[in-house]
């Protein structure tokens, strides 16, 4: 396995790799098979975007004949056949059965484009600067987006100082469960020297933050608060959102009406790059033509694997049969935990972004590299990188989730020291 040519000639950045010392040569679905034939069972596909799994058939088939017919494939934000097949259906199937009138608007490629976007226009709306956002949140590494992020090991790296954001606990985090409250009272004292903010930024699930699930009533806490300041309320459903949870959106069925959404990762269905807010209307209005701009906001092969991911989302059974792996997953870990209940491992998460919180980033390390040796890609996340998340394609066949599971629970053992 030859890695030389990236040792020589590759940026020092490089992190994934390091993880996985391999050279991927083809991917399909839930496996991706190395230059030297070795199959690996992904369950970190592609850090949340590819919830189809790799090389989706029907996708692949849309980009060829997309391509065949010299489709337009960069458009900045000119008006194409393939964007207007997206919007429609998106519209159908997602936006209108919710009753949603949000405006889409396409700004780059990555989350943290969508999360720079929906900061700029939260404060252009409101007139303000601080956001609130919340302990173990992630957001994304350019600066608004960073500056919103909690991760010191990210933060650390910026340069400058990173501002304008208000911390409070997440729910789940101490000091959560009385936080918004807290900080109401303060907003209403005339003396505490605190303002209202543009906005507060949350994730229904925080993924990179270790998998913490906020309640359905924690989270009209904050907008309800949100309402009476005057500030937005932005989700940030990146990673949790096109069917990861078991809905299209992580707040699916909480009756929530989010000010702004913003999307990115599945949302290209096949791994190709796109990222999008959901506006309403009367917050969109504050944009002027061209206010923020993108070179990558029309980007063709994305809208159209993008749009054949939509057709998932017809499917009630599509969503079902997540529900019931991520069921099948939640199991597994909790098993794992009970033979190894001495250590006070957690299992938490909701549809098929399940994770199992072992305390100790060291630990979660050698876990790590365990899989890998048996052919088994995960990756940790959270405080210290102390959690083991799981997020394979939503797609998988059943029989490599089970294997995949196995080969965890092994892992596990021998990481664990266990006979």
């Amino acid at each position: 396995m030859d890695t030389t040519i990236f040792e020589q000639h590759e940026s020092e950045i490089r992190g994934y790799c390091r993880a996985y010392p391999t050279v991927f040569a083809s991917a399909s679905n839930a496996r991706q098979v190395d230059e030297e034939g070795t199959s690996y069972i992904d369950f970190f596909a592609g850090a949340g975007v590819l919830n189809f799994g790799h090389n989706n058939p029907a996708m692949k088939e849309a980009m060829i004949d997309f391509l065949q017919a010299d489709g337009v494939a960069h458009s900045l934000d000119t008006y194409t056949t393939t964007k207007r097949d997206f919007i429609a259906k998106f519209h159908e199937v997602i936006l209108a059965p919710r009753g949603m009138n949000h405006k889409m608007q396409f700004m780059g490629p990555t989350g943290s484009n969508a999360i720079e976007a929906a900061l700029k226009l939260a404060r252009l709306a409101t007139g303000r600067r601080e956001v609130v956002a919340f302990s173990h949140g992630f957001h994304g590494m350019t600066l608004g987006s960073l500056a919103a992020t909690a991760n010191q090991a990210f933060r650390q790296w910026a340069g400058v100082p990173l501002t304008d954001v208000v911390r409070l606990p997440f729910e789940t985090a101490p000091g959560g469960s009385t936080g918004i409250a807290d900080y109401r009272a303060a907003l209403q004292d005339p003396s505490s020297g605190v303002t209202p903010p543009a906005a507060f930024l949350v994730e229904p699930v925080q993924a990179e933050g270790g998998v913490n699930v906020a309640s359905r009533e924690w989270l009209h806490e904050i907008q309800d608060l949100a309402r009476e300041v005057g500030a937005l309320f932005i989700i940030d459903d990146i990673q949790a959102a096109v069917g990861r949870t078991g809905g299209y959106f992580s707040f699916d069925g909480m009756d929530l009406d989010p000010d702004i959404i913003a999307l990115a990762k599945g949302l290209g269905g096949f791994g190709t790059p796109i990222a999008m807010t959901l506006n309403k209307p009367e917050v969109d209005a504050h944009w002027s033509p061209g206010a923020h701009t993108g070179t990558f906001r029309g980007q063709g092969l994305s809208f159209v694997a993008g749009t054949v991911a939509l057709d998932y989302f017809t499917d009630e059974a599509f969503l079902a049969d997540v529900l019931a792996k991520g069921e099948t997953m939640r199991e597994a870990l909790e098993a794992i935990a009970a033979k190894h209940s001495e250590r006070g491992w957690e299992v938490r998460g909701r549809g098929m972004m399940q994770a199992l919180d072992t305390g100790d980033g060291a630990f979660a390390k050698r876990i790590q590299q365990e899989c890998f040796e048996r052919g088994l890609l995960v990756g940790p996340c959270g405080s210290g990188g102390r959690v083991i998340k799981l997020i394979p394609p939503l797609t998988i066949p059943e029989e490599d989730l089970r294997d995949g599971l196995g080969l965890l629970a092994q892992a596990i053992d021998a990481a664990a020291g266990a006979p």
